[in-house]
């Protein structure tokens, strides 16, 4: 077999397999615009002993336990406030432990991390096919 031909092929499916998780998670952002449950949370500094950084945000869910949210190192990038100021959560009734900021910089980041991961394999394969 060509090796340029298995090269096209490996990133090819790479490709589709990364435009799928992309279509999975624009679908789950869109669920979660849709029928996900908003409340409003607060943002709170992490621990002492805790060494990442950016904050965590408290939210309480449907049943009244409070959780904590953990947006990520990027979380400034995605519009989370100082800390002690309120911000809107959004999770599914069924997973209250897997919420999402209620911003669209923080319900995208995913589905647009796939998208791109996809185009670059898509002109990996481009390149190394020609």
């Amino acid at each position: 077999m060509n090796a340029e031909l298995l090269l096209l092929a490996l990133c090819v499916g790479f490709g589709v397999g990364c435009l799928l998780a992309a279509l999975k998670a624009l679908l789950a952002a869109a669920w979660l615009r849709v029928r996900g449950l908003r409340v409003m949370g607060t943002v709170t500094s992490r621990t002492a002993a805790d060494r990442r950084p950016g904050a965590l945000v408290l939210f309480s869910d449907h049943l009244g336990r409070d959780l904590l949210l953990d947006p990520g190192r990027y979380a400034p990038l995605c519009g989370l406030p100082a800390v002690g100021r309120s911000v809107p959560v959004v999770y599914r009734r069924e997973r209250p432990t897997v919420a999402r900021l209620w911003n669209t910089r923080h319900l995208l980041a995913p589905s647009f991390g796939w998208f791109l991961t996809a185009a670059v394999a898509f002109g990996t394969g481009v390149v190394m096919g020609q």
